[in-house]
């Protein structure tokens, strides 16, 4: 006799639940889901672009994971993501690995950025010329004083050798933009396996020195002013200064697709170069690609 009203209550529960499985299983089928994976550099800018994205189109999943830029290419050319993050550009010898696997990297530039060199805050030196950073970290000059600071051996921290920061580093300050050079960093300096392990360290370490975008720079640590080759006039990586090029580290931030995107991706792609995006990509420190 208590059962009986129980049951519609029952009828109804049941009722709720087989919809409710019904919508997530037409939901799934209907799914658009896809992988961006690569540069560390612009992990967090492509995760606010996927969240606000996803947020006006809540029938679409955009998965985003680092690694650096080599990891995003590796993961293009095996077809184990949709889009790959780089902060540089791809190379001749990956587009050829590329296309034997029937993947044909296509390039979008979607801001830029400037390497900030970061030197503890307690740290006398305020700025040194592109000469001065080769010397650096190539372990030619190795103790403090001899730049005018004070008697402490330079800790060199740098980005793991699969990071496109890495790279670009080693290329622009190192071989000084000689493709054909073959300088290297210093045996000693410490591979940190992200841009947060490098700014944590500096943070704490009165003698280290290393490289971010800039974006990852803050109040605890202190970035130096650089000096192109042959002038003295000293710059902070500020956005005008990388929008200009008058910054002599900057350098373009790119998303690269299996040829021209389709559907989800392409939708990504141009939610990335719309407006909105680019303000995305100033809310989160870097400079976009055009002035808005």
């Amino acid at each position: 006799m208590k059962i009986k009203p129980l049951l519609p209550l029952l009828l109804f529960l049941l009722s709720f639940l087989f919809l409710s499985c019904q919508r997530e299983q037409k939901a799934a089928q209907n799914t658009n889901s896809i992988q961006i994976k690569g540069s560390d550099t612009i992990v967090n800018l492509v995760q606010v672009w996927a969240e606000r994205f996803v947020a006006e189109n809540p029938d679409d999943y955009i998965g985003v994971t680092g690694g650096g830029s080599g990891t995003g290419f590796a993961a293009l050319m095996n077809k184990t993501c949709d889009i790959a993050m780089a902060s540089r550009k791809i190379e001749d010898s990956e587009i050829q690995e590329a296309n034997r696997n029937g993947v044909f990297p296509f390039e979008f530039t979607v801001g830029f950025d400037g390497l900030a060199i970061l030197v503890h805050k307690t740290n006398p030196i305020e700025q040194l010329t592109m000469e001065q950073l080769r010397d650096i970290f190539m372990g030619n000059v190795q103790n403090w004083k001899e730049l005018g600071g004070a008697d402490l051996k330079i800790v060199i921290l740098s980005r793991e050798s699969n990071s496109g920061t890495h790279l670009f580093f080693k290329e622009q300050v190192l071989r000084r933009g000689d493709a054909k050079a073959k300088e290297e960093f210093a045996p000693q300096a410490l591979l940190m396996p992200s841009s947060k392990a490098i700014l944590d360290e500096i943070s704490q370490n009165p003698n280290a020195v290393g490289y971010v975008g800039m974006g990852f720079s803050n109040e605890n640590v202190k970035t130096i002013k650089v000096a192109s080759r042959g002038s003295l006039n000293f710059i902070l990586p500020t956005a005008e200064n990388v929008l200009t090029w008058a910054y002599p580290i900057s350098r373009p931030l790119y998303l690269y697709t299996n040829g021209d995107p389709q559907n989800l991706v392409k939708r990504f792609i141009d939610y990335a170069l719309s407006d909105k995006g680019q303000r995305i990509v100033i809310e989160t420190y870097f400079v976009p690609i055009r002035k808005l």
